[in-house]
């Protein structure tokens, strides 16, 4: 398989480009793969989708209280 990897402007990979025919493959070999996203939606107990909800509205309600994910992982290794 031919895969060609996305990356930002920091070279970190933030996606994959799968050609239309292996694509179909999978596809064909993965019958889930064709599913539609309603069908195949993950199994997420109720409590972690209100948390995320909740953490969410917050975001909107306060963005500029949020940090970053670099300052977040800073802050994370400082307790290490």
């Amino acid at each position: 398989m031919s895969l060609q990897f996305i990356k930002d402007t920091k070279g970190n990979i933030t996606g994959v480009f799968i050609a239309i025919e292996e694509c179909q493959t999978l596809k064909t070999k993965y019958s889930d793969l064709q599913k539609e996203e309603s069908e195949v939606a993950f199994n997420v107990v109720t409590w972690q989708k209100e948390f995320l909800k909740d953490r969410l509205n917050e975001y909107f309600r306060n963005p500029n209280e949020m940090l970053d994910f670099d300052s977040t992982i800073s802050e994370i290794e400082k307790d290490l």
